[in-house]
C-alpha cells in the first residue's frame, strides 16, 4: 500500500519523467519502418516507466534517473521483439548472408566484398543488393538487438546482479567495439553517423554521396558482418 505522500512522489515522478518517454520513443521511431505507430512506443516505455518507479533501488547506486531510461528503452526493445511481421523467407535470406559472411571471412581472413558475397551466395550483385535491401527493414535497432545476442536469458531482468549484467553488458560491448573497428572503412563511418551523430538514412546517403537505398543496403551489410562476429 503506498502512503498518501508516497502516492504524491510516484504521480510527480511520473510527470517529470513522461517527456523522457516521449523523446526516446521519438528518437527510436525514425529507425524503425513506418508501420510502428509512436504511440505504442510511448504505450511501452511508460510501462517501462512504472515498472522503474516499482523496482528501483538507491542502495545499488545507479541514479533513478539512468536506471529508468534503461528500464523505458528495455521496455521499447520488448515490444519490438514481440511482433514478427518479417516474412520467414526474409529471415531465412538474413541468416544465408550471415553464413556467407562468415565462411568468406574466415576463409579469406579480411571483410568480404560485395562481390564476393554475392558469389559466395551464387547470385549476381543487383540480386544480392536488393537482398540487402528486403532484409534490412528486419533489422530493429540492430545495434540494441547485437548486444542482446548471446546474453543468457534473464541476463535483463532487474532481479540479476548489477554488478554481473554490467560485466556482461562490457564485454558485448567491447565485442562490438572491435566488430565495428574491423568493418570496411565506408561501412564503418554509416554506423558512426547513424549510432553515434544519429542522422538519418537520407543525411547518410548525403555524407557518403549514394542513394537511400545504397545506405540502406550498406548497413545490412555492416549488421550481417557485425552479428558474426559477436555470435562467433
Amino acid at each position: 500500500m503506498y502512503t498518501a505522500r508516497g502516492k504524491i512522489e510516484q504521480a510527480e515522478l511520473l510527470d517529470e519523467y513522461l517527456p523522457l518517454v516521449r523523446r526516446q520513443a521519438l528518437s527510436m521511431q525514425v529507425r524503425l519502418p513506418a508501420s510502428i505507430e509512436l504511440d505504442d512506443l510511448i504505450q511501452a516505455g511508460t510501462v517501462g516507466l512504472l515498472e522503474a518507479m516499482g523496482r528501483f533501488d538507491s542502495t545499488q547506486g545507479a541514479s533513478f534517473a539512468t536506471f529508468a531510461s534503461q528500464r523505458i528503452r528495455g521496455a521499447m526493445l520488448d515490444e519490438l521483439r514481440s511482433r514478427d511481421w518479417l516474412p520467414r523467407s526474409v529471415r531465412r535470406n538474413a541468416r544465408a548472408v550471415d553464413e556467407a559472411v562468415r565462411r568468406l571471412e574466415q576463409t579469406l581472413g579480411r571483410a568480404a566484398e560485395e562481390t564476393e558475397i554475392a558469389a559466395e551466395l551464387d547470385m549476381g550483385l543487383e540480386e544480392y543488393r536488393q537482398l540487402l535491401n528486403d532484409t534490412n527493414s528486419g533489422h530493429l535497432l540492430p545495434f540494441e538487438a547485437l548486444m542482446a545476442e548471446g546474453v543468457e536469458p534473464g541476463i535483463e531482468d532487474a532481479s540479476i546482479d548489477t554488478a554481473y549484467r554490467q560485466l556482461i553488458d562490457e564485454e558485448k560491448r567491447q565485442q562490438l567495439a572491435e566488430g565495428i573497428e574491423a568493418l570496411p572503412e565506408r561501412e564503418k563511418l554509416l554506423m558512426a553517423l547513424y549510432y553515434q551523430e544519429e542522422l538519418n538514412l537520407k543525411e547518410i546517403g548525403v555524407v557518403l554521396g549514394v542513394t537511400e537505398s545504397r545506405v540502406c543496403q550498406l548497413h545490412s551489410q555492416a549488421v550481417s558482418r557485425l552479428r558474426v562476429r559477436l555470435t562467433a
